[in-house]
C-alpha cells in the first residue's frame, strides 16, 4: 500500500497540461469491442481505471496494447462474451461493456461492477433500457445473464433519470442493431459527445449526443478510427481548487473551457480572476478565498457531482458559509470525517452539508474513501499547516495520473511513500 504525504502551504504557480479524461476513456475502449476493427487512441491517461478497461479486453480477445499515452485496439478476433467478477470489481464503469458486449455477440454474462463505495447505482435502468432493445435479462448468485435470440432492434427509450452509464450502454448496443433508436432523456455530459464522435467516426450513424435526445440509425459495417480523448474536466477542476487554496496562479494548456463552464462561477464568486481560451485557462487566485456559497449537483450541464468534493475543500478555507446539496449519490460525504480531521468545520444532514470556512486548517493522517473525495482531502492538504498522509490512494490512482507529480511541477511538495501501517479491515 501507499500514501502521499503533503507539505501544505505552498504556493503553486506555473502551467500544466491537462490530462485525458477518464470517464471518456473507459466507454471509449468497451466501444472498440463495436467496432471488430483495428483503432488507435491517443490523450488515453493511465490509471487503475484504464488499465482494468484494457485487461477487459484481452480477456475478451482483443489485443490491446498501450504505448505511453495511446492505446491500439484490435477486436477483430473477439472469442468471449463473458467477463469474470475479478475483472467486473475493479472498477464501476466495467458495466459500459455490457452494450458494448451486447453489440457484438447479442449476448453477455458478468457480474455488477465494483469501484468506489459513493452510493447505489443500480443498473436497473441500464436493463430495462436493453430489454427496450430486445434483451433478455436474468439475474443470478451476483451474476447478470442477456441475450437476444432475435438480434438487437430500434426503439424508442425515455429515460426516468439522465444516466451516464445508461446512456452510453444504450448508445453501444443500439448502434449496430437493426432500425432506429431515439433516447429521450439523455445525459449530456461531454463524456457522451465524445464517445458518439468515436462511434461517427468508426462508421456509426449517431445524432445528438450532448443534447436531451438521442437518435441512433443501427450499422453493420465500421472501419478502423483514430481518435483524441477529449481533456478531463474534472481533473481540470481538481486543479483549480489546488491553486485556488494555496492563493496560486496557474495556467492550465491542453483543456476544453466550455466543458468547465458550470464550475467556473463558484470560482469567481470565490474572489479568483480566470483567464479563459478555447483550450487554455489561467487562474488567479487570492491571498484570502471567499465563500463559493450555495451549490447543488445536478446533470450536465449543472454543477458536477464529482467536483462537490473539491469545492468543499475550497469552501472549508474560505470566508463565510458555504452550503452544499449533493443531489446525485447519497453517500457522497464520505470524506467529510477526514476534512473534519484538519480542522474543517462541517455539519452535514441528509444531503445538505453545511461549510463554515476557518482561518487555517491543520495536518492529520487522513485516509481516501473513494476517488473524488481522496483527491479532494489532497487538495486540503496543500492548503494546511504541516505535513498532512492521505492513505489508501489506491482511490485517486483510479482517476488522477500521478496526482503528485501534477501537484509537485506546480510547486507542491508532494510525495508518494509506502504505507507500513495497516489500513482499516485489513488482516
Amino acid at each position: 500500500m501507499e500514501k502521499l504525504v503533503i507539505e501544505g502551504m505552498r504556493r503553486l504557480e506555473g502551467d500544466i497540461k491537462v490530462q485525458g479524461s477518464k470517464n471518456s476513456s473507459l466507454p471509449i475502449l468497451a466501444a472498440t469491442v463495436v467496432t471488430g476493427k483495428s483503432c488507435i487512441l491517443h490523450n488515453c491517461p493511465v490509471l487503475c481505471d484504464t488499465s482494468a478497461a484494457i485487461r477487459i479486453l484481452n480477456y475478451l480477445g482483443c489485443k490491446a496494447v498501450r504505448a505511453g499515452h495511446t492505446v491500439i485496439t484490435d477486436s477483430g478476433d473477439l472469442k468471449r462474451y463473458d467477463i469474470p467478477d475479478f475483472l467486473m470489481r475493479e472498477m464501476r464503469s466495467s458495466i459500459v461493456f455490457l452494450g458494448a458486449i451486447l453489440s457484438r455477440f447479442k449476448k453477455a454474462e458478468m457480474s455488477s461492477p465494483g469501484g468506489c463505495e459513493i452510493g447505489l447505482r443500480p443498473i436497473d435502468l441500464h436493463l430495462s433500457s436493453l430489454q427496450a432493445l430486445g434483451v433478455r435479462t436474468t439475474e443470478s448468485d451476483g451474476r447478470i445473464y442477456c441475450d437476444a435470440p432475435d438480434g438487437l432492434h430500434g426503439a424508442k427509450i425515455t429515460l426516468s433519470f439522465p444516466s451516464v452509464g445508461a446512456t452510453e450502454n444504450i448508445i453501444l448496443a443500439a448502434v449496430a442493431a437493426k432500425g432506429t433508436t431515439t433516447v429521450i432523456n439523455a445525459a449530456r455530459e461531454p463524456e457522451i459527445s465524445d464517445l458518439a464522435d468515436f462511434l461517427n467516426g468508426c462508421g456509426a450513424d449517431i445524432k445528438g449526443a450532448g443534447g436531451g435526445t438521442v437518435v441512433i440509425e443501427g450499422k453493420q459495417d465500421f472501419f478502423d478510427y483514430e481518435h483524441t480523448i477529449i481533456p478531463d474536466r474534472i481533473i481540470a477542476s481538481t486543479l483549480l481548487v489546488s491553486a485556488a487554496v494555496t492563493g496560486g496562479d496557474i495556467t492550465l494548456n491542453s483543456v476544453n473551457t466550455e466543458h468547465l463552464m458550470p464550475v467556473l462561477p463558484y470560482f469567481e464568486k470565490s474572489g479568483c480572476v480566470l483567464f479563459t481560451n478555447k483550450d487554455t485557462l489561467r487562474i488567479k487566485a487570492p491571498r484570502r478565498l471567499l465563500s463559493p456559497g450555495l451549490i447543488r449537483t445536478m446533470p450536465y450541464p449543472g454543477f458536477p457531482t464529482d467536483s462537490q468534493a473539491g469545492i468543499m475543500a475550497m469552501a472549508t478555507c474560505a470566508g463565510g458559509t458555504s452550503v452544499i446539496i449533493e443531489n446525485i449519490f447519497e453517500s457522497r460525504y464520505k470524506h467529510v470525517p477526514e476534512l473534519i480531521r484538519m480542522g474543517a468545520k462541517i455539519t452535514v444532514q441528509n444531503t445538505v452539508a453545511v461549510v463554515e470556512g476557518v482561518s487555517a486548517l491543520h495536518s492529520a493522517v487522513t485516509q481516501a474513501t473513494d476517488l473524488r473525495g481522496g483527491a479532494a482531502l489532497v487538495t486540503a492538504a496543500l492548503a494546511a499547516e504541516g505535513k498532512t498522509s492521505v492513505r489508501n490512494i489506491r482511490h485517486i490512482d483510479r482517476g488522477c495520473e500521478r496526482l503528485e507529480d501534477m501537484l509537485t511541477q506546480l510547486g507542491g511538495k508532494v510525495k508518494r511513500e509506502k504505507d507500513t501501517q495497516k489500513q482499516s479491515g485489513e488482516d
